[in-house]
């Protein structure tokens, strides 16, 4: 039997390659950088599978052009890059990658929390640009975060962790979803509360709710008008779930105290005025980006690939309904 064809758009950690080297022919985009969409349309052609990341928009004209595909796996859990319901009407199962960041993305999120309250990344280049002229009681002053509410917008598997982690911190935790949450509620007596009574009462807000019409820019001024002007946010899940524009002008008003953001709206652009703002914290999409979280991406990734051009259910699959 033929090899199976794949072709991987950004190279993804060895294991998951050597997988698929076992049984496939595999090809690899070799620059660190998205491929173009000229040059995706043209490597899906011909192939049996192919691992993509999120800056890769699998829509109609893509599977036009994938003429013998089998399967596509998302190196990612979220799969809002991907046209599902287009993969679903032509029969090709689309994976994601879950479950496996999840801790990596929560302690992502406590890392930028505690770096914007406690005003970590300011004083840092203040340090480092020699500017520092010694210790001073009104310095750098930031806020705690024991004993300070936490809103989780989105508590899913992310979120959820995220709030656990908050034990040793002793915050009361308000939760924000379409489901109650009983592990939030049995373990914190964590409160689920209506969208803009989260708004109100938080003094973190930390986002983990999935990319979707109804949560495009759920946060813009009508939000940030409603917390509290100390408060902070929080995002590690999709940009576009923040109106960005509108959120620099809430910092530089004061409506808010800090951001802390992993995730953009038009990445790896920035809204104007971001980069510039001391209340602001600013990482590049590295909520995953610990060595164990990315390689069980890549190996999940590369597993369910090879269930897919077998005709077989992938573990991972986010269009079951192909297999009916």
């Amino acid at each position: 039997m033929e090899p199976y064809r794949v072709y991987v758009t950004r190279r993804i950690p060895k294991p998951g390659l050597d997988l698929l080297a076992e049984t496939c022919t595999v090809e690899v985009h070799a620059e660190d950088r998205p491929l173009s969409r000229a040059r995706l349309l043209e490597k899906a052609r011909g192939v049996d599978g192919m691992i993509g990341l999120l800056t890769d928009r699998i829509d109609a004209e893509f599977f036009q052009a994938a003429d013998r595909l089998r399967g596509y796996a998302n190196y990612a859990v979220g799969v809002d890059n991907v046209d599902v319901a287009e993969a679903t009407r032509r029969g090709i199962p689309v994976s994601n990658t879950p479950d496996v960041l999840t801790h990596a993305t929560a302690e992502m999120a406590w890392a930028l929390l505690f770096a914007v309250a406690r005003r970590v990344t300011e004083s840092d280049r203040v340090m480092r640009s020699g500017r520092w002229m010694g210790w001073g009681p009104l310095q750098f002053m930031g806020n705690g975060v024991t004993g300070r509410t936490l809103g989780i917008v989105g508590p899913g598997r992310i979120g959820t962790a995220m709030a656990l982690m908050s034990r040793g911190f002793a915050m009361p935790v308000l939760y924000h979803g379409p489901s109650p949450n009983p592990v939030l509620e049995q373990e914190l007596s964590a409160r689920r509360v209506d969208f803009d009574t989260l708004l109100a009462e938080s003094d973190f807000i930390s986002i983990h709710t999935p990319l979707i019409p109804q949560t495009r820019h759920l946060f813009g001024s009508e939000a940030f008008a409603k917390m509290k002007p100390t408060a902070y946010l929080i995002n590690t899940s999709r940009g576009p779930v923040i109106h960005e524009a509108r959120l620099v002008e809430a910092l530089k008003e004061g409506r808010i105290a800090g951001a802390a953001l992993d995730v953009y709206e038009r990445e790896p652009e920035m809204a104007k005025g971001l980069a510039g703002l001391d209340n602001v914290v600013l990482t590049p999409h590295t909520g995953s980006a610990t060595v164990t979280a990315r390689t069980d991406m890549a190996v999940l990734a590369a597993k369910n690939l090879l269930a897919m051009m077998k005709g077989e259910r992938a573990p991972q699959c986010v269009n079951p309904e192909v297999y009916v």
